[in-house]
């Protein structure tokens, strides 16, 4: 039996959710209206809002976007409070492998439709069974290496299983914008088109699936996705346990630098 469940559409400040007459939902993340940027609620946010997609059966097919002509561009490292701080440490950690695995469980193809800047959790567009990109779009992790941390919240998970571990380990060790041509010939991404068309050439394809049966649909999904689960599931979790020490180890190092050196020869 299907119910509709809209109740969680207008629960959320940084996810909008839209839904036509065919089931299409668009969920479009954003910050106040514009490019989303990655904070400590919209992290918690997520989670919830990717389970609840995940359950609504009403959804027959989910496009993922973003706001303001890009994806998620930013980080506001100061929400998320002392990064040190186990217990900080405890529910980032769990957020990051939960809101994964919820992405992971949306049983009915997904599209991911990348305008502008995807410099952060980029992952959640690799969780998609496509990717349609503008022509302008870049990928880049500018949120770990380049920050001071390790990539491992999923970020070469899904990278590694897309692109290669090769072509992984070099995009995150050295995070420069990669375009969306490249990012095609790699396979991370099915289509590029011309820059603001992402999202309707995502419709367009959300038509051409809407004509297979639901069962087959839903199926087809839960086959292709089940391999990147499994290393969701083994390797995500190890992974943000090695980010937060290194997120640990990089706060001590800015606070030693930032405390007075005691003068050499002192007498106690």
């Amino acid at each position: 039996m299907q119910t509709h469940q809209t109740d969680y559409f207008t629960a959320y400040h940084n996810t909008k959710l839209t839904r036509d007459a065919n089931g299409v939902l668009i969920v479009q993340l954003h910050t106040n209206g514009g490019p989303c940027v990655m904070t400590a609620h919209t992290h918690t946010e997520f989670v919830e809002a990717f389970y609840r997609i995940s359950q609504d059966r009403a959804n027959k097919i989910v496009i993922l976007t973003g706001a303001g002509g890009d994806f998620i561009t930013d980080v506001d490292w100061s929400s998320f409070g002392d990064g040190s701080d186990p217990g900080v440490w405890s529910q980032v950690h769990d957020e990051g492998i939960q809101a994964l695995e919820n992405i992971a469980n949306i049983r009915v193809p997904v599209i991911a439709a990348i305008e502008g800047r995807a410099h952060v959790h980029s992952d959640y567009a690799l969780l998609a069974s496509v990717i349609v990109a503008a022509e302008g779009a870049t990928f880049q992790d500018v949120a770990h290496f380049a920050a001071g941390v390790a990539p491992g919240d999923g970020v070469f998970t899904t990278w590694s299983y897309r692109a290669g571990a090769g072509r992984a380990e070099a995009f995150l060790l050295n995070p420069r914008p990669l375009p969306a041509r490249t990012a095609q010939e790699w396979g991370v991404v099915a289509e590029v088109v011309p820059n603001g068309e992402a999202l309707s050439r995502a419709r367009e394809l959300a038509d051409l699936y809407l004509k297979a049966p639901e069962v087959t649909r839903r199926n087809t999904r839960v086959h292709f996705i089940q391999p990147l689960k499994e290393r969701i599931v083994r390797e995500v979790g190890y992974g943000l346990s090695l980010e937060g020490a290194s997120a640990a180890d990089l706060v001590k190092s800015m606070q030693a630098k930032t405390e007075p050196v005691a003068r050499k020869g002192k007498s106690a």
